[in-house]
């Protein structure tokens, strides 16, 4: 599809999305055929599950002990996009890669405890210029580390915020200003929410039903942004609702975990309690949203920024090139949105704000360097000609790069395990794996000769990806040994 094709679809994608959007006899009513009257703007919740393994969602059909029926009427509903990468698994770099449609180096954010780069454009600032009100509940950790008491854990200032400058109820890292039932967020005034006796999920689903049930004067941007299923970091291990572990004990263990030593024998009945309590709280604001006659014009998307390999992969619960770390729910509905649809094409978070973007009519930042994803709905042409590569970048476990394919994974380390800066001049390749073969990520195959011809090629679409993200060309080491 060339370029004015793809604008012209774009253009009949977002006129359908609102033409369904209200009932016709509705719409007529109220705009006919001959009015230029604008058409209404179509309220966005994004609901972000932190560490949110995309194989826990029942509606991918890989695991049978998730129970997630709210996530799976979603899917049922709407587009589930079941191959969905982030382009950097770690909290903060990855959330700043999904707001500002960049890579993690050109957001300031490569590592944790970085500040975004406040003259960048991001899904919140652009909404607001289109006539949005943009609202955080929840996790942020996109201010300097530096900022607030706390060393930048809690409150945060308003020019840290992202462009979520109308409700603010939040902290910039709750994990170490909260835990499972009891903690402190902060208001817009940097006034202390505190809660107690209650789990920390329903409690920030408990502030969200407070915003919706309020009267909107505009259309709004609503980022709900839990912590679980995540580790609560002062006690290593996430931390389910009272009782719910127990129903887990012996849950499904995932293949890719079976063959190795890590966290996951002890740590899966709770992280499978924290989905069913994640899924809970969709299931209340999907309710909420039909009651306060919202849900028709709300583009609802739930998706999460990384996975979790349980240690098995490195010391880390993500911070890896493996599906456990990369692969991540995105499952949208609502205007655009609408009709059971399974789209396997290769996406990353970074295409999620453009997307959201295009779906509003709103116009796209040209600095911005995701793809609209609308073109993969219910349009085979357009899915035919997708290009099925990501590129993700690595820090803190490692500084490593790579490209994830529909059928490969190919990833290139700095040899001298420097995890201190943003990029490396030179890699050493370092994990190859099949996908089509080895969906697990069971057996390395850099090294080996018989794929040499493959791997060439890969490092070369590495090295053109890397310059694309403003990185200059990186020297890659063939690997001579294979593990």
């Amino acid at each position: 599809m060339n370029d004015e094709g793809r604008r012209a679809f774009l253009k009949s994608s977002v006129a359908a999305a609102f033409a369904a959007a209200v009932p016709a006899s509705t719409a007529m009513a109220q705009v006919p055929a001959t009015s230029t009257a604008p058409r209404q703007k179509p309220n966005i919740i994004l609901y972000l599950s932190d560490q949110f393994r995309w194989d826990f969602v029942g509606a991918n059909g890989h695991n049978g002990s998730t129970h997630t029926p709210n996530i799976d009427a979603l899917a049922a509903r709407g587009k589930n996009f079941t191959h969905t990468v982030t382009n950097q698994p770690v909290c903060a770099p990855s959330r700043s890669v999904l707001f500002t449609s960049r890579y993690a180096t050109e957001t300031g954010v490569w590592r944790n405890g970085k500040g975004l780069d406040e003259t960048l454009p991001t899904l919140a600032t652009e909404l607001r210029k289109a006539g949005y009100s943009a609202n955080l509940i929840g996790k942020w950790h996109l201010a300097p580390g530096t900022e607030a008491e706390g060393g930048g854990r809690g409150a945060v200032k308003a020019e840290h915020r992202g462009g979520f400058l109308d409700l603010w109820e939040g902290a910039n890292s709750i994990e170490n200003t909260s835990h499972p039932y009891e903690g402190t967020i902060w208001d817009r005034d940097n006034k202390p929410i505190e809660y107690k006796d209650e789990y920390r999920v329903d409690f920030l689903t408990d502030r969200a039903e407070k915003f919706l049930r309020q009267k909107q004067d505009k259309p709004f941007l609503l980022f709900i942004s839990q912590l679980e299923p995540h580790q609560q970091n002062d006690m290593g291990q996430p931390i389910a609702p009272k009782g719910a572990a127990q129903r887990f004990l012996n849950g499904t263990v995932p293949e890719d975990l079976r063959a190795f030593p890590g966290t996951w024998q002890a740590q899966l009945p709770d992280y499978y309690g924290c989905i069913e309590a994640i899924d809970n709280s969709v299931g209340r604001i999907r309710k909420v949203l039909e009651e306060e006659h919202l849900a028709e014009n709300t583009i609802f998307v739930f998706l999460s920024d990384h996975g979790c390999h349980f240690m098995t992969r490195n010391q880390e619960y993500k911070r890896s090139t493996h599906n456990s770390s990369l692969r991540v729910p995105l499952i949208i509905d609502g205007p655009g949105f609408r009709g059971t649809q399974q789209i396997p094409e290769l996406v990353g978070l970074i295409d999620v704000a453009p997307t959201l973007l295009e779906a509003a009519g709103v116009p796209v930042p040209s600095s911005w360097k995701g793809r609209s994803v609308l073109p993969l709905v219910n349009d085979p042409e357009a899915r035919q000609g997708w290009v099925n590569e990501q590129f993700i970048q690595i820090s803190e476990s490692m500084t490593g790069r790579a490209i994830r394919t529909k059928d490969w994974t190919y990833c290139v380390a700095d040899p001298s395990g420097d995890a201190t800066q943003p990029a490396a001049s030179s890699y050493h390749e370092y994990q190859m794996y099949d996908q089509r073969a080895d969906p697990h990520e069971l057996v390395n195959l850099a090294g080996r000769k018989e794929y040499r011809a493959k791997a060439d090629e890969l490092r070369e679409q590495l090295k053109k990806l890397a310059v694309a993200a403003g990185e200059p060309e990186p020297e890659i080491v063939e690997a001579k040994l294979y593990p």
